[in-house]
């Protein structure tokens, strides 16, 4: 894996020497996704710099050092990725007449562009990836990100130049870049504890969308850029729906099975070592197990465990290890260890990013990083075959909420929600410092206000993004933020399919699946140099998962039911069949203790409101409730603390109001 940063210079105010400077500086700020060496490639007379860090994964040689200039001299591209059918493409190509110098993907992308062009080679490459590709004879610039969105790739104007980069820290140190926040952005971290793509933290910068490209001609100006898309996950789940396996339930055990041996098969490709990340649960099983099963070598695994019962699985992953007879690794995590990485968490993910468990993530990248180079995950097993519980969670509550009239129910919801909040003021401790909880009367408020918030959902996926919120309306904490209330969000990601269960998870396919979990993992993962890939998101699984009819996935124990039945074949039901567990850790405890004297600094009220970026009285109040016990507010303050860790780390001046 690597990083890539570059730029296009419209007022041709460098020699080939600044370009080349100037794009070194970029790049060498991504050296932790790449220590393995390093290039530039320059064009004063275009004004344009393409730079790489390179992880070296396949050919270790010379030969595959990046930017690196097709055959024909007409390409140059900087590539972050894995191309896992290389292979394939590339003895088409070579039976085509092209000849190759090493045995790297990252040529075989560059003669598969020389001979069918962008777009039709985006349709035949399956990998993760996210590449700049310069178009020497028609001075056309071609940025792409892979089908679900594993590689990260920002880009945007400011104003005459054209940057682009695999993180944001490239970017900041071009003298062009405008580093104003975007508050709305700020909301929906608040709101989700993420910035969900095309947005990012500040507002001259975009995410390039998953399975999209943009290209930026002589004549393309500031704000003219328009993704355009060469696979949607949207539309093939509604041509899979519309077309239906036709086979009967062990067949298509069968073929999962051969997919998936196939998608790992295709993923142990690798001149450096390479191991597996194994949390205990289904996914990261059945991940694990085809490894031992499609190849001879041992097979290192991972797992972080935790000293609470409540967040531990690490015992279920040592049962699993042992029966598949794993090299097997573990490292218990303690409050202490996570309040010493606290501080590194900017460092570590680069833009705001408040998803729980993302210390976690980092840590078990850490460890894994100390043997190997390459780890294989379980990542997209809950969005395809529907593993979250909060699917059926919010299907039973929308089948009770629905008996009553949308008019009657946002009634009541105003009303009992109003209840809730008042009673705050009715029994909130004198001294709201406070770390005793309130008794259990005293917090009927918070159940209340909690509660409310689903009631004036219109229909089931309304309900699923009111479940989903930190908090009602971001714009109640942060300042300037535009309309924030929860809604089902774009709903260009709603597939038409008449099977709510699969919309919500299509949704979380396509948002939080790119916007959440990728970013934990790569951030977490490249922070250390480790490539981690996921068989479970090859788009060929993809394409079958969508085309099975619900009873395939669904059965009295939850979702899951045909991945569970391929996991039997390699690994006794007994060792995995029990109630799933989300990979966290207690932040609503160590708020309330070990993190309290942290998260106080940053949420000081003076501090708050020199900021001027949130609501400082209403901060102050999230924290009260929760140091109480009146409500659990641990992902809402979580979101709150990673964005106050992210702003002191850069020290952003308070000008953006």
């Amino acid at each position: 894996m690597c990083g890539i940063a570059g730029f296009i210079d419209r007022s041709n105010g460098f020699d080939d020497g600044g370009l080349n400077r100037l794009v070194t500086a970029m790049s060498d700020t991504l050296r932790h996704r790449g220590p393995d060496g390093d290039g530039v490639w320059t064009d004063a007379e275009q004004g344009v710099a393409l730079g790489h860090r390179r992880l070296s994964i396949l050919d270790l040689s010379q030969a595959g050092a990046q930017p690196m200039r097709s055959a024909s001299g007409r390409y140059v591209v900087t590539y972050n990725g894995e191309i896992y059918n290389f292979k394939t493409l590339l003895a088409e190509l070579a039976a085509a007449g092209y000849a190759f110098r090493g045995h790297s993907d990252t040529e075989v992308l560059l003669a598969a562009v020389d001979h069918w062009g962008v777009r039709p080679m985006l349709e035949r490459i399956h990998g993760m990836f996210a590449f700049a590709l310069w178009d020497r004879d028609e001075r056309v610039l071609t940025l792409a990100r892979d089908h679900v969105g594993k590689k990260p790739l920002y880009y945007g104007w400011c104003g005459e130049t054209f940057l682009f980069a695999s993180e944001l820290r490239a970017l900041r140190c071009h003298p062009d870049f405008i580093d104003t926040v975007d508050r709305d952005a700020v909301g929906q971290l608040i709101q989700i504890g993420a910035i969900a793509q095309p947005a990012s933290i500040y507002e001259s910068v975009r995410k390039l969308p998953p399975g999209a490209f943009v290209q930026i001609a002589p004549t393309t100006r500031c704000g003219t850029i328009q993704p355009e898309s060469f696979w949607s996950a949207k539309k093939t789940a509604e041509d899979a729906w519309n077309n239906p396996f036709s086979g009967g339930y062990e067949q298509a055990v069968d073929r999962l099975e051969d997919l998936l041996r196939q998608s790992v098969a295709d993923r142990l490709a690798s001149d450096v070592p390479l191991g597996a990340l194994l949390s205990g649960g289904v996914d990261s099983t059945v991940v694990v197990a085809l490894m031992k099963a499609v190849t001879d070598q041992p097979v290192k695994t991972f797992c972080i465990g935790f000293s609470e019962p409540k967040y531990n699985e690490a015992n279920y992953a040592a049962d699993i290890a042992a029966h598949l007879n794993t090299d097997h690794h573990e490292l218990y995590v303690s409050a202490n260890r996570s309040l010493e990485l606290v501080g590194r968490i900017p460092d570590i993910y680069d833009e705001p990013f408040a998803d729980v468990s993302q210390i976690p993530t980092f840590l078990v990248s850490q460890m894994a990083r100390q043997n190997v180079t390459v780890a294989l995950s379980g990542d997209g097993g809950d969005e395809l075959f529907l593993g979250y519980n909060h699917y059926f969670k919010c299907l039973d509550q929308w089948r009770r909420l629905r008996r009553l009239p949308l008019p009657l129910r946002t009634a009541v919801g105003t009303i009992i929600g109003a209840i809730g909040r008042e009673s705050w003021n009715m029994t909130r401790p004198r001294d709201a410092r406070t770390i005793d909880k309130l008794p259990g009367w005293r917090r009927l408020g918070g159940k209340l206000e909690r509660e409310a918030r689903g009631w004036p959902a219109a229909d089931s996926r309304e309900l699923l993004a009111r479940n989903f919120a930190r908090c009602v309306d971001a714009g109640d904490l942060v300042l300037g933020t535009g309309p924030a209330v929860p809604s089902p969000g774009d709903e260009a990601r709603w597939a038409e399919i008449p099977d709510d269960l699969r919309a919500m998870s299509l949704f979380d396919y396509g948002r939080f699946l790119p916007d959440d979990i990728l970013v934990k993992v790569d951030r977490a993962s490249m922070a250390v140099s480790l490539e981690v890939r996921c068989p479970l998101l090859d788009t060929r699984i993809a394409d079958f998962a969508w085309s099975l009819p619900r009873p395939f996935l669904v059965d009295r124990r939850g979702g899951k039911r045909i991945l569970k039945d391929v996991l039997a074949r390699y690994v006794p039901r007994e060792l995995t069949d029990r109630p799933k567990r989300g990979f966290g850790m207690p932040v609503a405890e160590w708020l309330r203790g070990p993190l309290r004297s942290w998260a106080e600094d940053l949420i000081a009220e003076p501090f708050l409101r020199n900021q001027n970026i949130f609501d400082a009285k209403a901060v102050r109040r999230v924290w009260q409730q929760h140091l109480c016990g009146w409500r659990n507010h641990d992902n809402l303050l979580w979101a709150v603390l990673m964005f106050q860790t992210w702003w002191t780390h850069y020290e952003k001046p308070t000008k953006s109001t």
